[in-house]
């Protein structure tokens, strides 16, 4: 992994000229390959004698790795080595060559490497001496298996990275269309308590026994055609006060009949029981008014 440094002495911006001749383009070719560098655009034939370079100006740029494993990954399927059978000598070679550029430039970062060089130098060790067997007479393991099962985990995961990050990403890739709805304020009246309902039913009911008359009968009451008479009671009229839909006259089974009609139609949203405030009569409505 050899890269030749890159030296830029000194920049300015070009002025607008004309397209150059073929044969200016070859002499400034001819230039190039002899002058050392350009200085302000004119070609420098020789370094000065007093030239400062300072000491980070010559700047190797290696190729970027993510970690130890990376690295060795990457000299593994540079060179189609087969990762199940990596030779030790080749690679460590090759990896002790990077880490040492590292080294050079940035100490902390290569204590890192220089871990992973340390177990590549005790695998190749491992494996210069005579295997020895378990004590069940079972053929010892490879050196390098613990090293391939990270190198393969390591690979599977970036291939998973790879591939998440090709996705369509929130931000990056597209944006989170936004659309404004104007909606009508439509006036809402205050919901009714339910102590106050309940209060109001009971007062039906004393009501009722006060004028209630002993006879024993017996009255089939349907809570669907109490429905109806609520409906019909509440047809072309706004507001009609909680009381006007009952008949205390009729007696409790058909107050309760009529009071289970209307909590049945208020259940399925076809009328609506408003009270303006705590303690005031309550009002029922239908919940759609016909224009």
């Amino acid at each position: 992994m050899a890269h030749q440094p890159v030296i830029l002495i000194g920049e300015r911006t070009p002025a607008v000229v004309p397209p150059p001749e073929l044969s200016d383009i070859a002499a400034d070719d001819t230039v190039d390959s002899v002058a050392v560098a350009r200085l302000y655009g004119e070609p420098l034939f020789a370094l000065p004698h007093d030239l400062y370079i300072p000491p980070d100006a010559l700047e190797i740029f290696l190729e970027a790795f993510e970690g130890p494993l990376d690295l060795l990954l990457y000299l593994i399927r540079r060179q189609n080595f087969n990762i199940l059978d990596i030779p030790l000598a080749d690679v460590t070679r090759q990896y002790l060559a990077y880490v040492e550029q590292i080294r050079a430039r940035n100490l902390e970062l290569a204590a890192e490497y220089l871990l992973m060089a340390a177990m590549l130098i005790e695998i190749k060790s491992r494996m210069l001496l005579p295997p020895r067997k378990t004590d069940d007479g079972a053929e010892p393991e490879d050196p390098r298996a613990e090293l391939v099962r990270r190198l393969l985990e390591y690979e599977q995961m970036k291939l998973a990275a790879g591939r998440l990050e090709q996705l369509p990403m929130l931000g990056r890739d597209f944006l989170r269309a936004q659309v404004a709805i104007e909606q009508a304020l439509a006036p809402r009246l205050p919901d009714v308590n339910g102590l106050d309902l309940r209060d109001a039913w009971h007062e039906l009911l004393k009501r009722a026994k006060l004028k209630a008359h002993h006879h024993v009968t017996r009255e089939q009451l349907s809570v669907r055609e109490h429905m109806s008479l609520v409906l019909k009671k509440l047809h072309g009229r706004r507001f009609v006060e909680f009381q006007e839909l009952f008949e205390p006259s009729r007696g409790v089974a058909v107050l309760v009949v009529t009071f289970i009609a209307l909590l049945e139609l208020a259940r399925e949203r076809l009328l609506e029981v408003t009270q303006a405030e705590a303690f005031a009569p309550i009002y029922v409505r239908l919940a759609y008014q016909p224009e």
